[in-house]
């Protein structure tokens, strides 16, 4: 900013100190160091000028970042999601199965020691059928007992296996969590990137109202120290 106040003095006392054109207001000033001092003072203005339309033209770019930010973290949630409910699933379907497979070989076992012990004793008929027989009911009796037994205990895990579906639920209301937790960040994303081009432009506004201006009273004591009565367009001096 030091260098654009600097040119503009120079470019006053460059018109103040040029030779007048007799029976006119205008006056003669050397092109060359007139044209110099003019770039100068183009390339002294603020980089905040071109910083701020960096940030404009990469606003759509930063934008769309952000949105496919947001929606990859949906995506994720919601695949997390369905792999807790899945493997809840599996998990209650793998432990119904050996609960029933359990009750099936205790019965299957249980048939077993029977068929045996009544074949043995039909061998020995002639001294031990009674025996066998009481033998073969008492065990016939054990499988059944054993067999209930096992259908309560698979009634009961069949009774745990459904409590355990508060699983699955707490695992639908995790993916609900992460889900909404993605949207928050998706939004507080986007609200971080519109306050962010928001600030630039700002700074680049207050920069460029001050640049202008300046260079606006600058322009003005410039036309009061030459003397211009008329526009820019009619004071305008003639090349040499």
């Amino acid at each position: 900013m030091y260098r654009v106040f600097e040119a503009l003095d120079e470019l006053v006392q460059t018109v103040e100190q040029a030779y007048g054109v007799p029976m006119t207001s205008n006056c003669m000033v050397p092109r060359n160091e007139v044209l110099g001092l003019l770039d100068d003072l183009r390339n002294a203005l603020p980089i905040e000028i071109d910083d701020a339309q960096d940030v404009l033209d990469q606003r759509d770019e930063i934008i769309g970042g952000a949105q496919d930010r947001a929606q990859q973290l949906v995506s994720d949630a919601q695949n997390q999601a369905d792999a807790l409910v899945a493997d809840a699933t599996e998990q209650s379907d793998r432990m119904m199965r050996d609960a029933e497979d359990r009750a099936h070989a205790t019965v299957a076992k249980a048939q077993d020691d029977a068929d045996h012990i009544v074949g043995s004793a039909r061998r020995d008929a002639d001294n031990t059928v009674a025996s066998a027989q009481a033998e073969a009911d008492r065990l016939i009796s054990r499988g059944n007992e054993q067999y209930q037994r096992s259908v309560t205990e698979g009634e009961a895990e069949q009774a745990r296996l459904i409590s355990e579906t508060e699983v699955m639920r707490r695992a639908n209301e995790e993916a609900h969590r992460i889900v909404d937790a993605a949207h928050a960040d998706s939004n507080r994303l986007r609200n971080e990137c519109d306050q962010f081009v928001d600030q630039k432009l700002a700074s680049f506004e207050e920069t460029l109202t001050t640049v202008l201006r300046t260079i606006s009273r600058d322009r003005s004591a410039l036309q009061r120290g030459a003397g211009v009565s008329g526009s820019l367009d009619s004071s305008r001096s003639p090349r040499s």
